[in-house]
């Protein structure tokens, strides 16, 4: 069984997180979605927020596409959470350049530590490759419409959250 690891913060799931974890689920048997507890970057959500909203999106996700989608939290090194659940492969979106230098330094200090376990990127749709997290909050907090750019659950969440 192939087993992979899409790790993230996930403050809130964007339309792009699940466009990658769709796309995702078409090179696994199962994917394992990696909540970051990250208090370095200080959440909006809780821990438990962030997990009830991803498994509120993949439960449908799930079962139109027919592979496994798990949620699992972690505070560890994303190699050993790779381990702990025991991916073979680390997906990891990409939206620009810039984020192309930071995951190549990534899978860099990842294969030191394991090489047995691959990294794959998944660039973001066009239609999503503006889209992050941080931007979806600021936009939310400012008072306008993020409806483009999360599902409507989420959106609800983000508004109840912030007025």
């Amino acid at each position: 069984m192939r087993i992979g690891l899409y790790p993230g913060t996930f403050d809130p799931v964007t339309l792009g997180h699940i466009d990658i974890i769709r796309r995702a689920t078409q090179l696994v048997d199962r994917l394992v979605i990696g909540v970051a507890i990250n208090r370095d970057k200080g959440p909006l959500f809780t821990l438990e927020e962030r997990v009830d909203m991803i498994e509120a999106e993949i439960g449908k996700l799930s079962k139109e596409t027919g592979c496994e989608i798990l949620v699992h939290p972690f505070e560890n090194l994303l190699i050993h959470c790779a381990r702990d659940v025991g991916a073979s492969l680390i997906i990891r979106g990409l939206r620009a350049v810039t984020d192309f230098e930071y995951e190549y330094q990534m899978v860099g200090m990842n294969r030191a530590l394991d090489d047995t376990v691959e990294t794959v990127f998944l660039m973001a749709d066009a239609g999503h490759q503006a889209i992050a997290s941080k931007l979806v909050k600021e936009i939310c907090r400012l008072e306008g419409d993020v409806s483009k750019f999360v599902t409507p659950t989420v959106n609800d969440r983000l508004r109840a959250k912030l007025f």
